[in-house]
């Protein structure tokens, strides 16, 4: 009886505002507090409230026999408490259905698993924390930044206490075998892995709107055929996509939305398949085999590996620089640097300086609020520069206090002092 796996990414990053060289020193505000309030209600009034009012009443109408999950970034609850807080109800009220799962991410939609185990638990923990604050709920299932995935990740998210890691079920992990099966990695003593099925997930994600694809127009019929089509061949079929498809990427004039509204009781005219959260489907099947990952892949872009954060001069050069402030960082003990510092990690900012423009880049473009690459290099060079002016004043305040510290004499040896003095 195969499972149909649906899961949403809900991420808005906190976008830098102008930030010149004029700027540095004189100016320490690093966000563009209206882009992202404009940004948040656009997506919010768009996608998220609309979307999550249909898979509320989906719910309810199938009477528990609806599920899916949700991975929401730390950045993107931030933003929804501040200028949308209708929207973060409405994702509570789904939860509270008990057919919804949330998993465990990186609080700040980071790189941090690339470049700082350290920071890697930091964040995973501090998302946690969230979950169990914001919703009352305790994650178990760890998915990465953009599903960034290999061995040692896995490794880290069973010993952070996940129960299984989902990622992109791409060839150059999978080989021959199907991304429709529960599988395990290889550097995890119990944990599971479930790995997104692209082409069917893409289906949605990309390509239903698409009036140059030969299956367009897709509807439910067609797509419930294809998802059938598996039965006997598949115990769980994973459709992993952005949240913001609905209504954002695909616009509700498409009829996205109209589809979902009638898929699920399409699939469930079947009687072999059904909805379950990705708890469920690593509860219900076994293991069939184990994957191994020992290079990064993610489910970005045709390459299916890290080339949209990394690889280029600029981008490399900012990760270098960020990454590498990380002890000084913690050193200062101070909230305010060290929460600054963590949104500066936020991928969304190399991502907009990815130079490729060839099969991906009018995806690259969609996504970028700056006219170039360059721009967004320059932008978040300014940046780096006057945070890290700040790190270097507060580290000289540190160190000044410290020393005065040290040659104050204690209470201790003031009386000592005194005592000698009487003798």
């Amino acid at each position: 009886m195969p499972s149909i796996c649906f899961y949403f990414q809900v991420h808005q990053p906190k976008r830098l505002r102008k930030y010149t060289i004029f700027d540095i020193n004189n100016s320490h505000h690093y966000e563009d507090e209206t882009a992202n309030s404009q940004i948040m209600q656009k997506v919010a009034n768009k996608c998220y409230l609309p979307m999550n009012q249909i898979l509320l009443d989906l719910i309810h109408k199938h009477q528990g026999h609806f599920k899916i999950a949700f991975s929401i970034s730390g950045v993107a609850i931030e933003q929804m408490k501040l200028y949308s807080p209708e929207t973060l109800e409405s994702f509570k009220r789904l939860v509270k259905t008990g057919c919804v799962e949330l998993l465990g991410e990186t609080y700040y939609h980071s790189l941090s698993a690339v470049f700082s185990e350290t920071e890697f638990r930091r964040q995973i923990r501090k998302h946690k924390e969230l979950m169990l604050h914001e919703f009352n709920y305790e994650t178990k299932i760890f998915r990465n930044t953009e599903l960034i995935y290999n061995d040692n990740i896995a490794r880290i998210a069973e010993d952070e206490g996940f129960q299984a890691i989902i990622t992109e079920g791409t060839e150059k992990i999978l080989g021959w075998k199907s991304p429709n099966f529960v599988y395990k990695p290889v550097s995890a003593k119990n944990a599971k892995l479930l790995l997104k099925n692209y082409s069917l997930s893409d289906d949605i994600a990309f390509r239903f709107s698409n009036q140059a694809w030969n299956e367009f127009p897709l509807n439910t019929e067609k797509y419930s055929s294809w998802i059938y089509s598996l039965d006997g061949n598949a115990e769980t079929i994973n459709l992993f996509m952005d949240y913001e498809t609905f209504g954002e990427h695909q616009w509700q004039e498409t009829g996205i939305f109209e589809f979902m509204k009638v898929l699920p009781e399409r699939i469930l005219q079947h009687p072999s398949f059904s909805f379950n959260t990705p708890s469920e489907v690593i509860q219900k099947y076994e293991a069939k085999d184990f994957i191994a990952s020992p290079n990064l892949i993610s489910w970005a872009d045709t390459e299916r590996d890290l080339s949209a954060w990394m690889g280029n001069h600029i981008q490399d050069d900012s990760l270098e620089k960020i990454y590498s402030l990380e002890k000084r960082v913690y050193n200062t003990q101070n909230n305010n640097i060290i929460e600054t510092w963590e949104s500066l990690l936020t991928s969304d900012h190399f991502y907009y300086m990815c130079t490729k423009y060839f099969s991906d880049g009018d995806v690259h473009k969609y996504f970028n609020p700056y006219n170039t690459p360059y721009e967004a290099y320059i932008n978040y060079q300014n940046v780096f520069t006057d945070f890290e002016n700040r790190l270097i004043a507060l580290e000289k305040a540190n160190l000044k206090k410290a020393k005065f510290i040290a040659k104050k004499p204690s209470s201790l040896n003031t009386k000592k002092v005194l005592k000698l003095e009487k003798v």
